[in-house]
């Protein structure tokens, strides 16, 4: 009985038979050797059939084989550093599971709404596989970086009654008897309630934009990562910010680096993700953008342009602090020395794609807490229970929220969000 393996693990059956099964990714002839390079989601393999070596019917199955058919093929390995995937299989067997009909996604050159309406399929190509892997260590890492450092994982819910970030850009349901509810645009209040009940916490999960945007950073549906910690103020967060980054883009360039070659990424600027990294605060921004002749207005929150040009001054993520308070939301707290200014931070990664984090201190008094939430003209019974966090036994507390599919765009070098996660959802893309 012949043992069935995962292409990724050929190292370890070099000179064994073994049974690899998949689909067809692609073939070739020259007479009586043929090539069937395989693929099972771990990597690709070349099968050479030899028709002296073979019966007839085996060699002929080559013929029956056509794009993304499903089958297995069976033989000894053996390395090869000049074949796709640097093994080659002698092919002893090949038994055909599905074939496949016409595949619609050919070597030529598609339009993006095409690949986007057969996203189901075009997920199997060799860059749609690399950028999801690199997604996948991203996650890993994350979870690894909270996990290894004593944080315990906190799920929020998806439905919330009142908004986090702002009223207007809510997705909105009705919820049985009790009227309506929304799709969540942050874990952070329900993570803030977790900080206090466990000290240190992260809630991770999908969250929802009903931006009418059509940028290549925006999604209405994406991942966030928040961690929420009791007792840190904005210093300890940024701290907490910086070492996380370096943990995940160290990780992706240990563990994916044949991806991010996949991908024709120049891993330069994340070779530089180390600490420390630069901290300006608003004005020094504002500075920047005036000294580079960007008519920029102080108190206006800085445009995708505006990150790019702050960003370019540097040679990793820098981290901008001490934001117009107007401009913040409700729950941050303002600098005690300086009551229009907020104790936020928002992280700008280089090369123009601007915020990846984005964080503060929380407001940890209840009177001011209370006071910001009857300016934003937010229904204060919604926020009780979080009032109650004021009540019984506040302190200082900060944290922030880390998007992965900015991350992942960032990472890859990818020009357009939409390619950083399965299934994109965006405010003209419903389907798949």
């Amino acid at each position: 009985m012949r043992l069935r393996v995962y292409i990724e693990d050929l190292s370890k059956h070099t000179g064994e038979d073994v049974t690899i099964s998949g689909w067809l990714y692609n073939k070739r002839s020259s007479g009586k050797i043929r090539f069937l390079i395989i693929r099972d989601g771990t990597g690709v393999l070349q099968g050479v059939l030899v028709k002296a070596n073979l019966p007839e019917e085996v060699f002929n199955r080559f013929d029956e084989l056509t794009q993304e058919s499903s089958f297995s093929m069976t033989g000894a390995v053996r390395k090869e550093d000049r074949a796709p995937g640097g093994f080659e299989m002698e092919v002893k067997d090949v038994k055909i599971i599905s074939v496949a009909q016409e595949y619609p996604i050919t070597p030529k050159e598609h339009g993006v709404e095409f690949l986007m309406d057969r996203r189901h399929l075009w997920l199997r190509s060799s860059r749609q596989h690399a950028i999801l892997r690199v997604r996948h260590e991203i996650i890993r890492s994350i979870r690894e970086f909270f996990d290894n450092r004593g944080f315990t994982l906190m799920d929020a819910p998806i439905f919330t009654p009142a908004a986090c970030e702002g009223t207007s850009t809510l997705f909105e349901t009705e919820y049985f008897d009790l009227g309506k509810a929304y799709l969540t645009q942050s874990g952070q209040l329900y993570g803030e309630a977790g900080a206090m009940a466990f000290g240190k916490i992260y809630v991770f999960g999908p969250t929802f934009r009903a931006e009418k945007s059509k940028t290549r950073r925006h999604l209405t549906e994406f991942w966030m990562v928040e961690p929420e910690v009791a007792f840190n103020d904005l210093n300890d967060n940024m701290d907490l910010a910086e070492d996380f980054l370096q943990h995940i883009v160290g990780n992706v360039l240990k563990n994916r680096l044949p991806e991010l070659k996949a991908l024709e990424r120049n891993t330069a600027m994340l070779e530089n993700v180390k600490a420390p990294l630069p901290r300006i605060t608003y004005d020094e921004a504002v500075d920047i953008l005036h000294k580079k002749g960007i008519a920029f207005e102080w108190g206006n929150d800085l445009g995708g342009t505006d990150e790019t040009v702050v960003s370019e001054q540097f040679d990793r993520p820098v981290m901008v602090h001490h934001y117009p308070s107007a401009i913040k939301a409700f729950y941050m707290k303002r600098d005690p020395n300086n009551d229009k200014l907020a104790l936020a931070v928002d992280v700008l990664a280089p090369e123009g794609y601007g915020e990846i984090i984005g964080g503060s201190q929380r407001e940890d008094n209840l009177d001011l807490l209370l006071g910001r939430i009857h300016e934003h003209n937010l229904p204060e019974a919604a926020f009780d229970w979080y009032l109650d966090l004021r009540k019984y036994g506040s302190v200082p507390h900060s944290g922030f929220g880390l998007g992965v599919e900015r991350t992942v765009s960032w990472i890859c070098g990818l020009d357009h969000v939409r390619e950083t996660i399965p299934f994109a959802r965006m405010i003209y893309r419903l389907n798949p």
